[in-house]
Parts: structure tokens; C-alpha cells; sequence
């Protein structure tokens, strides 16, 4: 099979501007998992491509130009990546389907984030102030607050958002001018490595931008305990996560953990008072739990809805799930695509087994599909399911499936709802549906989550940071906290007419 044109071997190691083969030759096949086909071959690097590739990221910070590049010019190039991104953004659509399983149109809007984000931090380095000037009381002193970049960053990222949850990295690492070394998922690493040549394509000079494809328990976890890293960003697992957090440690590198999230959608009886808010909330409430086949660190794949409407709410929640159309990425109305392995979904099916006999109640899905001509049978796909009568003490409530997995709970009252709500050790994004307004305000307070939305779900700003609370992780992403994850401040103190202090007799 590696015969065939389409699985020549590509060289996916990226340091110091060359594209190379893994030092030991290894490579591994990309699956597209609709329908369980290797489409292409790349390098699988280990421990000694990641120190070369950490090597010439360390040179390009200390000895190279783009630390000390003016941030007007990095601002430029950022905005020339942009328009490479929506120039390309057919291709990269299309890759980010048939690697991750999204849907093209999943895919196309995904790009379309990836420009945004580097439009944002291109604008934000841009427009500010050169320090921030700090009153020492005398006007022989010349006081300021100035950011620096840290230095070299690995930036450790997930297999379901490949290109977007890296531009969230990427882009603001670059817009402080530091140099970095990317791990993407071994599973879905292809736009990732699109982007590099994209990155050099806009100018970028060599060594700044870096990429090691390889698994987590040799790259990943190499890049963690370098000392050459000064800072370590990861979005994934909570064990992977802590893993990561715990290799870092002994250098007292600078740490970034987005961790995931088990999400809470709270529906108060109100917001289904008419026929089109109840149809709203019960879209929204599909929308929160099943794009991109629930494989979505902020899923609402926690249905909290009050009593009075729960068994209509849940009866056309079901009915319009198991209408849900199934099927390849990239094949036209198709909603979900697979779930992106065979141990991916082997998870689900483990998850939605231990909920049946812990006694909830299947209201749809919670099986394979039928095969169909857009549906091959060796794909991994999964019903949309809905499982009722759910409880806290159910595996399936507490822990992270990470799939097209919708649990139902109730509540009778306000203090209920929130109570239910942060019910978890996680503490990511959560939802409120509600037409009264002070009811919104005081159950969004409450929620210990990073985002609550109201009377909506998933949409997410670049302005405003993105970050949880509780084991969904410790660092921030997007807006100016994102940006401030990837700089040192340095505190200048100028003395303009220097005089002797006479401490110490002499």
C-alpha cells in the first residue's frame, strides 16, 4: 500500500528551515477515519529530533533576529500568514476533514478561525505602548515596565481542533517574538505541518518556527523536561496533562494547561415558554453536545434541564438526534462525520455500556450506524446518543467521553440547577438558558467555569481569553492573558543623575 502515489513518504520534521525524515527513519501512516484507509505517511520522530529541532529553536532565540524584530514587522507578518490561510483555505479544509473526520464545512470555518486568531494578535502586539512608565517620584528617574519574549516555547497540541487549537499557540508565541517547537497529535498532524511551510512562505526566518511529528510519550514528553524550553503549553488529557505539568517541574519552566472540560447546559423552563424559543433551545442544545461528534474540550454533553419540560424536551432532543446524518466529511449534508480512531470510539462504547447498567435510559443511538454509501462500514462511527435519567455517580456524568454522548439530568430549583452544575472537577464552559435576565446573571456568577454562555453555545472571541477553572487547567489562551502566557516582564530603572549613597563609611 505505501507503493501508491498518494502515500509517498513526506519529510514532517521541520527544524532550522529543512524539512527532514525522523533520525531513525520511522514513519507512521495517517488513517482517515471514515473509512479506516492510511492516506498519508510522515515522518515519526522521537527524543533525537525533538533536541534538534529545540536546538535550532535555541539558536534562532538567542543569535537570530526575530526576538528583537520591531513588533510592527511581526504584527506584518502574522497578517501575510492570514491571507496565506484564506488563500489555501479549500486545501486546508479539506485536510483538516479527512485527518480529524469534521466536516468540509467544519473544516472551512476552522480556517477561517486560524486567520482570525492571527489578525487578532497581529493587531493587539501592534497597537501597544512601548512600556508601561511608572511614577518613581523624581524627574532623575526613568521608570518602565517593558514585556520581553520568554524565549524558546513547545507547544503540545490535541487531535481535534489540529490547526486551531496551534494558532492559538502559534500565533501569540510568535507575536511576542519568541521561537517555538510544535507537537501536534500523531494522529492528525497534517495542517499543522501546512502551516510551517505557510510560516515560511510569509517570511518567517529560519528556526523560529519548528515541528517534531511524533507520539506524546517520546516527543511530548522530551519537550517537557528540555532545559532548553522556557515554557510549555498543552492542550489535551488530564493525565497527559499532568504528566506534562510534572516533567516540567524540576526546571521551573513556565507551564500552559488546557485540560478539557465536562460541560454543563443548563435549560430553565422559561427559555421553552414559546414554540421557537423551545426549538431553539432544544438546536442549541444539539449543537452543544454533538458538532464534530461531541469530540470538543467545550461540549455540552451535560444536559441539566428543569423538571416541568424535561420529558418534552428530551423526547425532541431525541427525535431530531437520531435524524442526525452520519457520514464522510467531506460528502455534501452530511452533519457528523466518525469519531477520529477505533480507540476513540471503542472509549465511547465502553462509556455508554457502564451508563446502561448503572440505569440510565437510551433515548437514541448508542450503536454503530448501518453502513450506506456515504457511511463506509471499517469508519468509526457512532449514533448520536442520548441517555436519560442520568445521576452523578455515573462514570458517564463525571468523566470526560469525548464523543456524540448527551446525559440528562433534573433540577426543580435555581439552587438545584447550580449545585448540579458545578457538580464536577472540571470547570471549563458551561451553559444557562433563561428569558429572565436576573436569573441569568446570578446562575452565570455562580458557575466555577471559564466561559458561561447565556442563551447560546460554543461560540468563542478572540479578544476574550479562554481558560477553566478546577482540573480544566491553569493557563489562558486568546485575548491579552494569552498573549501575557508567552512573555517575560522586566522592570527597567533608569537613574539620569546617578550621586553617591554613602551606605557604607570608606
Amino acid at each position: 500500500m505505501a507503493d501508491t502515489p498518494e502515500l509517498q513518504v513526506r519529510k514532517t520534521i521541520h527544524a532550522d528551515g529543512e524539512w527532514l525524515e525522523a533520525v531513525s527513519g520511522a514513519t507512521r501512516e495517517i488513517i482517515d477515519p471514515a473509512d479506516a484507509l492510511p492516506f498519508a505517511l510522515v515522518a515519526e520522530g522521537d527524543e533525537k529530533d525533538t533536541d534538534l529541532a529545540v536546538a535550532a529553536a535555541r539558536r534562532a532565540f538567542d543569535h537570530g533576529d526575530w526576538p528583537r524584530t520591531p513588533a510592527a514587522e511581526r504584527a506584518a507578518l502574522l497578517r501575510r500568514v492570514a491571507d496565506l490561510l484564506i488563500r489555501d483555505r479549500e486545501e486546508l479544509g479539506l485536510l483538516e476533514s479527512r485527518d480529524a473526520g469534521k466536516t468540509l464545512e467544519e473544516g472551512r470555518v476552522d480556517i477561517d478561525c486560524v486567520a482570525d486568531a492571527f489578525r487578532y494578535f497581529a493587531d493587539l502586539v501592534a497597537a501597544e505602548a512601548p512600556g508601561r512608565v511608572v511614577d518613581a517620584g523624581s524627574p532623575d528617574i526613568h521608570s518602565v515596565v517593558v514585556h520581553e519574549p520568554l524565549g524558546v516555547c513547545a507547544l503540545i497540541t490535541p487531535w481535534n481542533y489540529p490547526l486551531l487549537q496551534a494558532s492559538w499557540k502559534i500565533a501569540p508565541a510568535l507575536a511576542a517574538g519568541n521561537t517555538f517547537v510544535v507537537k501536534p497529535s500523531e494522529i492528525t498532524p497534517l495542517t499543522t505541518v501546512a502551516l510551517i511551510d505557510l510560516l515560511t512562505e510569509a517570511g518567517l526566518p529560519a528556526g523560529v518556527a519548528n515541528i517534531v511529528t511524533g507520539p506524546g510519550h517520546s516527543v511530548g514528553a522530551r519537550l517537557a523536561e528540555h532545559p532548553d524550553v522556557d515554557l510549555v503549553s498543552f492542550t489535551g488529557g488530564l493525565v497527559s496533562g499532568t504528566k506534562v505539568a510534572q516533567a516540567a517541574a524540576p526546571g521551573v519552566k513556565k507551564v500552559a494547561l488546557e485540560l478539557g472540560g465536562k460541560n454543563p447546559n443548563v435549560v430553565f423552563a422559561d427559555a421553552c415558554a414559546t414554540e421557537e424559543a423551545f426549538d431553539t433551545a432544544v438546536d442549541q442544545a444539539l449543537n452543544a453536545a454533538f458538532i464534530h461528534s461531541g469530540q470538543v474540550c467545550s461540549a455540552g454533553a451535560r444536559l441539566i434541564v428543569e423538571e416541568s419540560v424535561r420529558d418534552r424536551f428530551v423526547a425532541e432532543l431525541a427525535r431530531r438526534a437520531e435524524r442526525i446524518r452520519l457520514g464522510r466529511g467531506t460528502e455534501d449534508g452530511v452533519e457528523c462525520g466518525p469519531l477520529v480512531s477505533e480507540q476513540q470510539r471503542a472509549k465511547v462504547e465502553s462509556y455508554v455500556e457502564s451508563a446502561l447498567a448503572e440505569g440510565a435510559v437510551l433515548r437514541s443511538g448508542g450503536k454503530r450506524p448501518a453502513p450506506s454509501a456515504e457511511r463506509p462500514a471499517a469508519g468509526y462511527f457512532y449514533e448520536p446518543t442520548v441517555l436519560d435519567h442520568c445521576h452523578r455517580e455515573m462514570r458517564v456524568v463525571r468523566e470526560e467521553v469525548f464523543g456524540p454522548v448527551l446525559t440528562v439530568e433534573t433540577f426543580r430549583t435555581e439552587d438545584e440547577a447550580v449545585a448540579l452544575a458545578n457538580d464536577t472537577e472540571y470547570g471549563l464552559a458551561g451553559g444557562v438558558w433563561t428569558t429572565d435576565a436576573g436569573r441569568a446573571r446570578r446562575v452565570a456568577g455562580r458557575l466555577r467555569h471559564g466561559t458561561v454562555w447565556i442563551n447560546d453555545f460554543h461560540p468563542y472571541l478572540p479578544q476574550a481569553e479562554w481558560g477553566g477553572f478546577g482540573k480544566s487547567g491553569t493557563g489562558r489562551e486568546l485575548g491579552p492573558a494569552g498573549l501575557a502566557e508567552y512573555r517575560e516582564t522586566k522592570h527597567v530603572y533608569q537613574n539620569l543623575a546617578p550621586k553617591p549613597v554613602r551606605w557604607f563609611a570608606g
